[in-house]
């Protein structure tokens, strides 16, 4: 006895890597984790953080702005594929979302990568406002918006961290 698949049904496809916008939505495979996708792709974000961290300021900013745009774009096409909004194997928006927080580390450290690892995860996690706002907005740019949000939140968090460090006697350079 043969089965065959719901026609009404849209089937998620499968990642293929030759495909661009699979690997930039899929954080290059790492969407596919069966556990905490949404971490394995912030995680995917470090290796992109050192090679663009010794950027001048707004490069680094006009790359990151890049890496938005080609998120929405490959974000628009899986969604269309998938039919689902915001499927958890599109890992993209971690990875922009922690280079948006990493724009305010003040030096290039293992500190400061694990701060703004856990602040990002966390404002990711629990959505401040408006993020729930903007994540309703659909396609690709809802799904980018949101953690784009929480990158900013984050970025606000490692600023505010350095002034008070800095306060300190042991300083800011940590």
């Amino acid at each position: 006895m043969s089965t065959t698949p719901a026609t009404d049904a849209v089937a998620s496809p499968r990642f293929q890597p030759t495909r661009p916008d699979h690997l930039i939505a899929y954080g290059f495979g790492a969407g596919l984790s069966p556990m905490a996708p949404g971490t394995i792709g912030t995680l995917v974000a470090i290796p992109i953080y050192l090679v663009l961290a010794n950027l001048p300021g707004l490069v680094y900013l006009v790359a990151v702005a890049i890496l938005i745009g080609a998120g929405i774009w490959a974000c628009n096409q899986v969604i269309a594929e998938t039919g689902e909004d915001d499927p958890p194997s599109i890992v993209w928006d971690e990875v922009v979302g922690f280079l948006v927080a990493m724009a305010a580390a003040p030096v290039v450290s293992l500190a400061w990568i694990l701060m703004g690892f856990l602040l990002f995860r966390l404002f990711d996690i629990f959505k401040p406002w408006p993020a729930r706002r903007v994540e309703r907005w659909g396609g690709g740019w809802g799904v980018m918006a949101d953690d784009v949000f929480a990158g900013v939140c984050a970025a606000i968090a490692l600023r505010l961290l350095l002034l008070l460090l800095e306060r300190l006697p042991l300083g800011g350079g940590f």
